[in-house]
């Protein structure tokens, strides 16, 4: 079983940046999803894939990986680039 912790991204429809704080451990699917043949949505049987896991901190995460036998990456979080400019900027 394998796993990936990552910290959750800012959501690009909004401008604020509510629970980006947390990092998140998700596993990581067993099998391939397949279309079901009487409605055609895409699932498997793999009911680990549903799961999240909420920490605050990679190294809580990691521990609690490691506590449970699970092969965990972790995904590090890109640095933050602010483009900061005045609205008259647009006008120049």
């Amino acid at each position: 079983m394998s796993a990936r912790i990552y910290q959750r991204p800012k959501n690009a429809m909004q401008s604020g940046k509510a629970r980006t704080d947390d990092w998140l451990l998700e596993f990581e699917r067993s099998e391939a999803q397949r279309p079901d043949p009487l409605m055609g949505w895409a699932g498997s049987g793999d009911t680990q894939a549903q799961i999240t896991l909420k920490f605050a901190s990679a190294d809580e995460a990691k521990a609690y990986a490691e506590k449970y036998g699970i092969e965990a990456h972790v995904i590090p979080t890109p640095p933050r680039r602010l483009k900061l400019q005045s609205y008259a900027d647009n006008f120049r």
